[in-house]
């Protein structure tokens, strides 16, 4: 009895908490756009409409200097971005969401959310997550100048790990304990962290192609990547593996052993080897192989494997514990060794930095030279390079090797030891410090000391060097004489900057990062992430249209011209505009080829079907230029056209269109009524709403991804050289008719102008919340 009696109150305790869990997951957005509106829900589109022209007016944070203005101004455009959309009004007043947030659906394992899945089997989010959220992110958010200044310069040492999220994304929830474990965990491993909110930086979310919250991305050298997976501490550890390069750290066993150490002459670098006994290369080790990738060589060696036991008793490991070797030009002889149970990334940078260099390395570039030989800045931070000129023949391996057994014996830190070869360097820079007679005959070791970035040095000729007693015993009293008299460097010169060696290594760099970006097309294919394939593949089948568009037009032009002009003249509009033949109604029937110059510039018709593709749907920093001409202007119009942007077609951010006005009026009215500054673009050409507005000739640049547009009005100039002519062929019966043509034909003059201070930014934007639909509006007839 006692049993059931505590049975009631836990049951309603669990009634209770289900009810909660329930309302907190069908719970609304931050925001009602209707309250946000002021309107009931069964206002029309048009009330709403004028209320919102009405309230952007208002709050646009130009006009109403509130601090709140700006934010209230968002919140404004948001809402109406949901009630003017049936579909996302619908979804709203249906389940009261929004596009940046997805109603929980009834999957077992998850649904596909934009670029990437997200687990909903569990409510382990926390209540009042917002403030938590913002708090523990707050020292990662990024800004689009520190994005630019900070992250893609860095990101060549280290990947970054994004996460792209928004105050109105309830789904962001949901992946804040998978999220924040990761940080933790990538963050001591030398991941760089980074959470941008879309609404506080919308442009660098623009830049980055983030479209929709949540989303998480992977930037490394310079290269965004976005990840598809479910997101789990597993998927998002493997991505950021995914986002290094594959040929970081070799896998070194008793059969590659010496050719992977005796590699430090040709590759000029220290090499590093792991001892452990897991399979795989630990993620720290790579992470810290991509951050000295420039420095030093890397490999790894299986303890598990039976292959690598000749080299765990070469160099007595110790099986219990990770060891770390670093090899310079002594391959039998480990230069420095760390062992440790659990290595952590600071003594690991501490023991990478202090062996970036090998014992005597050689200058093969300048980047090289001004680390080893840094200018002079302070007295006790004095610098001295003792440098060998020789060369890499057999006759001088002998003093090379004097030269090296010489700097091994040496524990001054003020001196670096280097060499240099003499047919890889310029002869200006060696001509500094060799007496002509002696050179390319004799090794000879100079002390300099740099004193400023321009190339100024001090230095002293030492002797000629063939590695002998009495050199080695005078270069010794020389560098005990520089420490007591830093002014036994009497000599100065201006040194050239030095040859890059490496330089011809660039054709097998850019094979491998050929490579790595198929690969990630491959990937990207196989995931099905078209938003990120579709400029891509946009790319290719434009230039493959191009490419075979030109040939082909090429191969008959080149035939002859005059039977290009003959269906010209039987065809009327289509023949002269080069237009396609005729063949059924596909795309193809709505792009114009006009010819200018011989050459042709290519007019799509923005029609219900290439409206989706050439605006609503353009990608990002793309621009399409429209044409607003009518039937009987169409003709004039794009002749004139052609001739003002051919010098622009070379851009492949910009497409031309026209827009057939008689057509589609009233798309042209709805997108200037959606215009927040439409009253500016329309003042000076309203009569008071006497008369409707002609709008031939007005030319359009839309930029369908951010939603603006830059207006061009026609001004007539009278400006026409050929105009007599045109005159004199036209009878007395139809100079008026002449006269109209002429006028339509100076509509477009001063376009030319008006596209270069496109080109440069400098023309004022008219931003729309949405674009208007051009298959829903009714032709005018």
């Amino acid at each position: 009895m006692a049993g059931s009696k505590m049975s009631v109150p836990l049951a309603v305790v669990v009634i209770l908490l289900s009810v909660l869990l329930t309302g907190a997951a069908h719970a609304g957005p931050e925001i009602d756009p209707y309250k946000i509106l002021g309107v009931t829900r069964s206002a029309s589109q048009a009330e709403i409409k004028k209320v919102y022209k009405r309230l952007a007016k208002e709050w646009h944070p130009d006009k109403n200097k509130n601090p709140g203005a700006e934010d209230m101004f968002i919140k404004i455009t948001k809402s109406y971005e949901i009630l003017s959309n049936e579909d996302k009004r619908a979804n709203y007043d249906r389940y009261g969401q929004t596009d940046d947030t997805q109603p929980y659906g009834g999957s077992r394992y998850g649904h596909r959310h934009d670029s990437f899945y997200f687990d909903e089997s569990f409510f382990n989010f926390p209540f009042n997550s917002k403030n938590h959220r913002d708090f523990a992110d707050s020292k990662y958010i990024l800004h689009f100048n520190q994005y630019v200044n900070d992250v893609v310069p860095d990101s060549y040492k280290r990947p970054y790990l994004i996460k792209i999220t928004s105050d109105w994304c309830f789904s962001c929830i949901h992946i804040e304990p998978v999220w924040k474990e990761v940080v933790q965990e990538m963050e001591t491993l030398g991941v760089g962290i980074g959470v941008v909110d879309v609404g506080y930086e919308r442009r660098l979310a623009n830049h980055l192609g983030a479209h929709r919250t949540p989303s998480i991305l992977g930037v490394i050298n310079g290269k965004v990547t976005f990840f598809h997976y479910a997101v789990a501490k597993e998927h998002l550890r493997q991505f950021v593996e995914d986002l290094l390069p594959q040929r970081l750290v070799e896998r070194v066993t008793d059969k590659n052993d010496l050719q992977f150490l005796n590699s430090w002459h040709e590759l000029n670098k220290p090499h590093v080897l792991l001892f452990d006994q897991v399979p795989v290369v630990p993620l720290l080790y790579k992470l810290t192989a991509f951050a000295y990738k420039d420095y030093l060589q890397f490999g790894y060696v299986d303890q598990g494997l039976s292959e690598t036991a000749n080299l765990q008793k070469q160099f007595n490991i110790n099986t219990y514990a990770p060891t770390m070797l670093v090899f310079k030009e002594n391959t039998d002889k480990p230069a420095d060794i760390i062992q440790a149970k659990g290595m952590k990334k600071q003594i690991i940078d501490e023991f990478m930095s202090n062996n970036k260099f090998l014992l005597v390395p050689r200058l093969v570039n300048q980047k090289l030279f001004d680390e080893l030989c840094p200018v002079k800045q302070f007295h006790r931070r004095r610098k001295y390079c003792v440098l060998l000129i020789t060369g890499d023949e057999e006759t001088f391996s002998f003093g090379n090797q004097a030269f090296l057994s010489f700097a091994s014996t040496n524990g001054k830190e003020v001196v670096r030891f280097a060499y240099v070869y003499q047919r890889l360097q310029q002869p200006l820079f060696l001509l500094t410090f060799l007496n002509i007679r002696l050179f390319f005959v004799f090794t000879q070791v100079v002390i300099l000391e740099r004193r400023n970035a321009a190339g100024k040095a001090l230095f002293k000729p030492v002797s000629a060097w063939n590695g002998s007693e009495e050199d080695k015993q005078r270069l010794l009293e020389e560098l005990e004489r520089l420490q007591r008299d830093p002014s036994i460097l009497n000599n100065d010169a201006m040194l050239p900057e030095l040859n890059n060696e490496f330089a011809s290594m660039f054709v097998i760099r850019w094979i491998y990062a050929s490579y790595d970006y198929l690969s990630e097309v491959i990937d990207d294919i196989l995931h099905n992430n078209w938003r990120e394939m579709m400029p891509l593949l946009s790319l290719i089948f434009s230039a493959l249209f191009i490419l075979f568009g030109t040939v082909v037009i090429q191969a008959f032009s080149d035939s002859s011209d005059d039977k290009q002009t003959k269906p010209k003249a039987k065809d009327g509009t289509k023949a002269e505009n080069g237009s396609p033949g005729p063949g059924g109604t596909s795309r193809q029937e709505y792009i114009y080829y006009i010819y200018y110059r011989k050459n042709f510039v290519e007019v799509t018709e923005l029609t219900d079907i290439t409206y989706m593709s050439n605006l609503v749907k353009l990608r990002p920093g793309h621009m399409n230029i429209v044409l607003v001409l009518t039937d009987a202007s169409k003709n004039i119009l794009l002749s004139k056209f052609a001739k003002e942007v051919y010098s622009f077609t070379g851009s492949m951010t910009l497409h031309f269109s026209f827009l057939n006005i008689d057509k589609h009026s009233q798309w042209m009215y709805t997108l200037l009524e959606y215009a927040q500054d439409a009253t500016q673009i329309d003042a000076d050409e309203d009569d008071g709403g006497n008369h409707k507005m002609d709008y031939t000739g007005y030319v359009l640049a839309l930029n369908g991804h951010k939603k603006y547009l830059c207006l061009f009005k026609p001004v007539y100039t009278g400006e026409d050289h050929d105009s007599k002519s045109s005159e004199d062929e036209g009878s007395t019966a139809g100079g008026r008719s002449s006269m109209s043509t002429l006028q339509i034909h100076h509509k477009l003059d001063r376009l030319g102008l008006w596209m270069e201070r496109l080109m440069e930014g400098t023309l004022p934007r008219y931003y729309i919340p949405a674009w208007p639909g051009l298959d829903k509006i009714t032709p005018i007839k």
